[in-house]
């Protein structure tokens, strides 16, 4: 598992953890049962506290998208699949949230938004 941190982000290490596993999740290249590393383990690779990854394996058990079993580690949870789809559903609209608000600071109409969005929306579908 390739887990970037980037000392320059202005996002603490456990967010940075917790958002690249969400997002292994969410792409599917982490599957449901898979065991993560322990936390003493990717504190020791990622060069960092194992209160760090612990805060991070706790807000990831938290949000349903891994279990614990204690004495034999952390697993992406089964049956997760209504997390993902809100986890994807909350990255959506942040999106569209920012780019609500950049359309309404370049006077772009709400139909010509929509109009967009249906666009790339089917183009993608192809």
């Amino acid at each position: 598992m390739d887990i970037a941190i980037s000392n320059s982000s202005g996002k603490p290490i456990y967010e940075q953890i917790v958002s690249q596993i969400k997002d292994l999740i969410l792409k599917k290249e982490l599957q449901a049962g898979d065991a993560l590393p322990s936390m003493r383990l990717l504190a020791k690779e990622l060069r960092i506290s194992v209160i760090t990854t612990k805060r991070a394996y706790e807000e990831l058990e938290r949000d349903g998208f891994i279990e614990t079993v204690t004495g034999k580690g952390s697993f992406v949870a089964a049956g997760n699949l209504e997390t993902v789809r809100e986890e994807y559903r909350r990255q959506i609209e942040q999106l569209l949230f920012q780019a609500v608000k950049l359309a309404q600071g370049s006077d772009v109409c709400l139909s010509d938004l929509t109009d967009i969005l249906s666009l790339f929306y089917k183009e993608e579908k192809q």
